[in-house]
């Protein structure tokens, strides 16, 4: 019995050799071996961001915060940390930024806050600060201290390494406030005085540095009026309410007009739309 072979199946196409089976179990081996290494890798990449999630983000959120203040002038950081030790805040997420920003807020010399949270350690609180207009004086534990007002009336006490510029902010006398209380304002009635002097505040020209006191001179009735102290002049103005640029330019005007007449003047009266003067042989 013979046996027949198709001369086609003879052919390269269909003709496997012994060399080339072994090449692809060689190939399979060594495929294997690069997928287990990417595999390999992909999970060491894996770990390393891991550890690098734990060290860099979940570990600081659960230490102290790093608390970072900006925007004052008279309170340091370091203050401003110590007003806030009574939250005891142990770690980034127990901080309590609403409590922290109420607790700051109550200090008399900060006008408003934003306390934020940024992930995963860092609180951020931006501080803007009370800018005196006036400064008064009061007793404040037995003792007769500077007290600054800002432009809504608010008083609030001056830093002791604060110096207030006498040139820039007036002094105002006569107001009466005899104590001095967190975030107390002065009577309403004075408000408009100090409205006043926050307008001519702003103004390009430097009209406090003429004067050196402004005391509030109280009348029947709940009234009150202005006595005017110039700083290079002995002489008292009496003035009404209306505290303004124009007022203050005739102020000075008449005084020009007084120091040339040489009169030996104490005290010019500029209320009712006139003027006139004592001199001090008649006080």
């Amino acid at each position: 019995m013979s046996l027949l072979v198709d001369d086609d199946l003879l052919n390269d196409d269909y003709f496997v050799s012994p060399a080339d089976i072994v090449m692809t179990e060689t190939d399979e081996k060594a495929n294997k071996k690069i997928s287990f290494i990417k595999v390999l890798f992909c999970v060491l990449c894996f770990l390393l961001l891991g550890e690098l999630v734990v060290y860099k983000y979940i570990m600081p959120a659960f230490a102290s915060p790093k608390v970072t203040v900006f925007g004052q002038k008279n309170y340091s950081p370091a203050e401003i940390a110590a007003k806030l030790l009574p939250m005891n805040s142990a770690n980034w997420f127990d901080f309590d930024v609403e409590m922290a920003a109420a607790i700051l807020s109550s200090e008399a010399g900060i006008e408003n806050v934003i306390v934020e949270k940024r992930f995963p350690d860092k609180i951020l609180i931006n501080i803007e600060e009370r800018k005196p207009v006036a400064v008064t004086f009061v007793r404040v534990d037995g003792f007769t201290s500077a007290v600054q007002i800002d432009k809504n009336g608010v008083l609030f006490p001056a830093k002791e390494d604060s110096v207030f510029d006498s040139a820039t902010v007036p002094i105002i006398s006569g107001l009466p406030v005899e104590y001095m209380a967190q975030g107390m304002r002065i009577p309403g009635k004075y408000r408009p005085l100090i409205d006043q002097i926050s307008k001519i505040a702003a103004l390009p020209q430097n009209y406090f540095a003429s004067i050196s006191e402004i005391c509030v001179l109280p009348k029947e009735y709940g009234n009150y009026e202005l006595a005017l102290i110039p700083s290079q002049a002995r002489v008292k103005v009496i003035t009404d309410r209306a505290l303004n640029e124009d007022a203050l330019k005739y102020m000075m005007v008449v005084l020009d007009i007084v120091n040339q007449i040489g009169t030996d003047v104490s005290e010019v009266d500029l209320r009712y739309g006139s003027v006139s003067y004592v001199t001090k042989g008649l006080d």
